[in-house]
């Protein structure tokens, strides 16, 4: 799989702000899932099929994973990438396991600085529903799967998608439905930010 190597970035904008403490828990969250699973760097590297040096600046926090690299890293340890959703603040007891509040939701930052960010509650229900913002120009460069079916509803800006063969353009209130078990990936064509919100049924990713 090639991937796509970024320097550490200091946040430059409310929305990396808000994932500046995030981020730098996913590599600990990383090397600690591999060390209980026993594997060494270069083992889980050749099960990723990524690069072991990449995936050591990705477990010291010097890179963001790109979104195919951290489906691979989760997949080779057993777990989805909702494993790695981090950050929120203590929840209500009465709240817990229905309400996400919009300062609470748990995040992941990927390279280039598309963020993902969790609406449902961790680990529950049959469905699982991510807000995800895609700055200007930014890309799952990689086609990658999983389990489930998917739907990407974009709430503005623009989204290029392609699903297996398909490509589609979509525009705001535009959504796209497809198997998650189908090779997809997508683009922010435009020059100004991108949301989505993808639901993806039952929790695979």
């Amino acid at each position: 799989m090639k991937v796509i190597m970024s320097a550490k970035r200091q946040p430059e904008s409310g929305s990396e702000a808000d994932v500046a403490g995030e981020e730098l828990v996913l590599g600990e969250r990383v090397r600690g899932l591999r060390k209980r699973r026993k594997l060494t760097l270069a083992q889980l590297a050749d099960s990723c099929k990524l690069s072991i040096g990449y995936l050591s600046q990705i477990e010291r926090n010097l890179a963001y994973p790109s979104i195919p690299a951290l489906v691979a890293i989760a997949r080779s340890l057993g777990v989805t990438v909702q494993w790695f959703f981090a950050g929120a603040s203590p929840v209500p007891q009465d709240e817990q396991g229905y309400v996400v509040r919009r300062g609470n939701r748990l995040k992941i930052q990927y390279d280039h600085g598309i963020v993902d960010e969790l609406v449902t509650p961790k680990m529950s229900l049959q469905v699982e529903m991510i807000y995800t913002r895609l700055p200007p120009g930014t890309e799952s460069a990689e086609s990658y799967s999983h389990n489930g079916d998917g739907v990407g509803f974009v709430v503005s800006g623009q989204l290029e998608m392609w699903v297996g063969e398909r490509q589609f353009l979509l525009n705001e209130g535009d959504s796209c439905s497809y198997s998650s078990g189908e090779p997809h990936r997508y683009r922010n064509p435009s020059s100004r930010e991108a949301i989505v919100i993808w639901a993806i049924s039952p929790p695979s990713f």
